[in-house]
């Protein structure tokens, strides 16, 4: 296993298998990281074989593969075809994206990322963004804070925390992880601190970072750069990307609708390859656990028409 202090690759083999890499193939790696993924990729290519990676994290230019197939783009995966097109490319044989925080953003305290740490409320993959969490949580109405913590973190006392938040801040600016951790402190059950607090800057991370639109847009274009054949690998990390992967996968569409055909036959873009989601092997549980809540699919480019 390629293996980095930056990142450990979540389920290389599985991803690997799932790609179905052809050495003369264009592929493309829309969650660089530490570039685990991407360097298995370039040893099972041949040399007309060619990888472009995506990565919004500058941090993450440090870990670039000195290959000449190879090419390193920071940006965001929501604008993948334009920037493909500007490296000549409009069609690719398979796209891999595993949507998991990297090591690297959990364990540097200033990103804010995790909550063992007191760093700022930033928790922006692409520090170039304008907002922060910290911007949220000063400035959000309570009502639209508890919102988006129902919708993104799942949290079932949302509301609680929201009020929580907007009296704590009424006292003081919320600067600091620890300082969003002690308002919410009596909200946080317990033994299940670690849980309801993980819950709490996953939406405020989704909300920052606007990843379930750009989730969308990615799959969207990735069926348009897919060719009949090419494959989709997405690793996600909680059921609200997970389900937009499921459903799209299924029917070309994030709410799952299945159109069918005058003889019944689906049409959707692309077929699952894998029956169900794939989980991390114990093994790989025992030297990573951050694989334990990791699911990966698989679909293929059917001939079927591209969507509208």
């Amino acid at each position: 296993m390629q293996e980095t202090s930056y990142h450990s690759p979540v389920m290389l083999a599985e991803a690997l298998d799932g790609l179905a890499l052809r050495p003369e193939g264009t592929y493309v790696d829309a969650t660089f990281g530490g570039g685990g993924h991407s360097r298995a990729i370039l040893q099972r290519l041949g040399p007309e074989g060619r990888l472009l990676a995506f990565d919004q994290d500058a941090d993450a230019l440090a870990n670039a593969i000195d290959d000449p197939r190879f090419t390193l783009i920071n940006e965001n995966f929501r604008h993948m075809k334009n920037f493909l097109r500007l490296h000549g490319v409009r069609q690719v044989d398979g796209l891999l994206a595993d949507l998991g925080v990297s090591s690297h953003q959990f364990d540097v305290p200033e990103r804010g990322f995790s909550t063992r740490f007191d760093g700022e409320l930033d928790l922006r993959m692409d520090r170039r963004a304008p907002t922060t969490a910290r911007d949220l949580v000063n400035s959000l109405p309570e009502e639209d804070l508890a919102r988006l913590l129902k919708l993104y973190g799942e949290l079932p006392n949302a509301r609680q925390m929201a009020k929580a938040i907007v009296q704590a801040r009424s006292e003081k600016e919320l600067l600091t992880t620890f300082d969003l951790r002690q308002a919410v402190a009596r909200h946080l059950p317990r033994g299940m601190e670690n849980k309801y607090l993980a819950m709490l800057f996953q939406a405020l991370r989704i909300e920052v970072n606007g990843e379930l639109d750009a989730l969308r847009e990615m799959l969207l274009q990735a069926c348009t750069l897919l060719p009949e054949g090419g494959r989709l690998v997405v690793i996600s990390y909680h059921s609200l990307e997970d389900r937009l992967v499921k459903n799209f996968m299924k029917s070309g569409n994030f709410e799952g609708d299945q159109e069918k055909d005058f003889y019944g036959n689906l049409l959707a873009p692309m077929r699952m390859v894998s029956r169900g989601a794939v989980k991390a092997s114990a093994g790989e549980l025992e030297r990573n656990n951050r694989a334990r809540s990791a699911r990966l699919r698989v679909a293929e480019r059917t001939a079927n028409n591209i969507m509208n």
